[in-house]
């Protein structure tokens, strides 16, 4: 297998991460893509990722040894909720290929779009729409852009701090 199947996040499973963005650096990609033992798609070395085909948004399923994160439940939602038919299935290497867009999504890589793999434009070589509208809805969230239905964010009131911010 390519990965080491990675259900929670614990310091052995930063391995494959590590060893993915190795083998990427040296072969001079910026970053690098997973494979799930069945040689399928999983995920980038520190990223979930999302394909775009056909109006359909299409993202490996857990059983794809991926690490399930909040930043991809959440785009997945606003993929829904913006009338985008969401879709957990494998992906083959090949298939990235042919997508109209693909980004990942991830606590640090929030929503970065994918240019290209294996030095093959993907869609017009630059950010889709697709990619364009739910980075703009995510990013929308935290300004109140975007209108929080699922109740994840809470207004707080700094006045009502219980431990002040003190300088150090």
């Amino acid at each position: 297998p390519n990965t080491i199947p990675s259900g929670v996040k614990a310091g052995g499973n930063y391995l494959s991460s590590q060893l993915i963005s190795m083998e990427a650096k040296r072969l001079g990609f910026a970053e690098g893509i997973g494979l799930a033992t069945d040689g399928t798609v999983s995920e980038g070395a520190g990223e979930n990722l999302f394909m775009v085909k056909d109006d359909r948004l299409i993202t490996p399923p857990a059983a794809a040894s991926i690490l399930g994160g909040i930043t991809r439940d959440t785009i997945m939602k606003l993929a829904a909720d913006a009338g985008l038919e969401v879709v957990e299935q494998s992906i083959t290497r090949e298939a990235l290929y042919f997508a109209d867009e693909l980004f990942f999504t991830g606590t640090a890589a929030e929503v970065t779009p994918i240019r290209s793999v294996d030095r093959l434009e993907i869609g017009t070589g630059s950010r889709g729409p697709v990619t364009k509208q739910l980075q703009s809805a995510f990013f929308g969230l935290f300004t109140g852009q975007t209108q929080d239905k699922w109740g994840w964010l809470q207004e707080l009131d700094p006045g009502q701090a219980k431990y002040p911010a003190r300088a150090i």
